[in-house]
């Protein structure tokens, strides 16, 4: 296993787009660890300069690059992991997360978010992060404690589908804002093309599930990553576990559509870890697995279905 380090500077980070064509700034080998920098925000989401908050050096440099696609996000990467070939599966692996800054920031947007109808004004938040106490001071003075996750990560999308907008979850990952996926969690993205092509960004320090005002406390993120080529496995998108949970995910304009996928992608997983019949699997899934809806904001909307480890059936030998 070989560590290597990623920072967040304009040759490294793409700006609002995946895009299969787009060169890698890395190659490892199965098994490497990476440790990844990130950025977080455009021009008119930074502090002011007698506000106390420190702005990254490497985040100014790729925002005077100005080299911006249809989307808001940042991507550090991409990542091609030797011997990765279309139809293989990455397993990801977050080892550690950590602040890079000690600020985040959030806004809300006309006609954008859960509740359009009802918040008509753009308000930018700048939240006061600690990593030594792990909490967010609010704008009202509440103290809060952080659990950060990157909300938009992943492989690059088929080459046939071209450059696509940061905005939206789908099948390769992208901007799934599924806080879940924190250390501790590993990862499964199906591979659409040689080498994978992985890359990370959209710092969280917290979220709620739905993220329902548009952003949770966007921040700059520092994450090390375990990447392994599975190629014993075959997906239609992503999936995850935790120490004692497994989890899938759906993604589509429409919540009930997207519950669907989730549900019948954790109705296939049960059946590959038990041998468990469809059935039989669907029952246990009302039974003993929740739906939860990761994010109401992203164009496609997410579901996330969560069942612990404990209560799947010892079928398989």
């Amino acid at each position: 296993m070989t560590q290597h380090h990623l920072e967040a500077t304009p040759e490294n980070v793409h700006w609002g787009y995946w895009d299969a064509s787009i060169p890698p700034v890395l190659k490892i080998k199965s098994g490497d660890r990476v440790t990844i920098e990130t950025i977080s925000g455009d021009g008119a989401h930074l502090p002011q300069a007698n506000s106390g908050f420190a702005i990254l050096p490497d985040h100014r440099a790729v925002l005077d690059a100005g080299r911006r696609g249809p989307g808001p996000h940042h991507l550090t990467g991409p990542i091609e992991i030797e011997g990765a070939e279309q139809g293989h599966v990455l397993q990801v692996c977050i080892i550690e997360i950590q602040l890079r800054q000690n600020w985040g920031w959030n806004v809300q947007l006309p006609c954008m978010g859960t509740l359009p109808e009802d918040f008509h004004e753009a308000r930018l938040f700048h939240i006061g992060l600690d990593a030594a106490t792990n909490t967010g001071k609010l704008p009202w003075g509440q103290t809060i404690p952080l659990d950060p996750f990157f909300g938009a990560f992943g492989v690059a999308p088929p080459a046939k589908w071209g450059r696509l907008s940061t905005k939206e979850p789908r099948a390769f990952g992208g901007n799934m804002d599924n806080k879940e996926l924190g250390a501790g969690a590993t990862v499964y993205f199906p591979i659409f093309n040689k080498g994978a092509l992985f890359s990370v960004g959209d710092g969280h320090a917290l979220q709620g599930d739905g993220e329902v005002c548009l952003s949770a406390i966007e921040t700059a993120l520092t994450g090390t990553f375990e990447f392994v080529l599975r190629e014993d496995m075959s997906l239609q998108g992503p999936r995850a576990e935790r120490e004692d949970v497994w989890i899938t995910m759906g993604f589509d304009e429409d919540l009930d559509d997207a519950a669907k996928h989730a549900l019948r992608d954790m109705i296939r997983l049960i059946g590959e870890l038990t041998g468990l019949g469809a059935s039989e699997a669907y029952t246990l899934c009302s039974l003993a697995a929740d739906l939860r809806v990761t994010q109401m904001v992203d164009g496609n909307k997410g579901i996330h279905c969560v069942i612990r480890k404990d209560r799947l059936p010892s079928l398989r030998s």
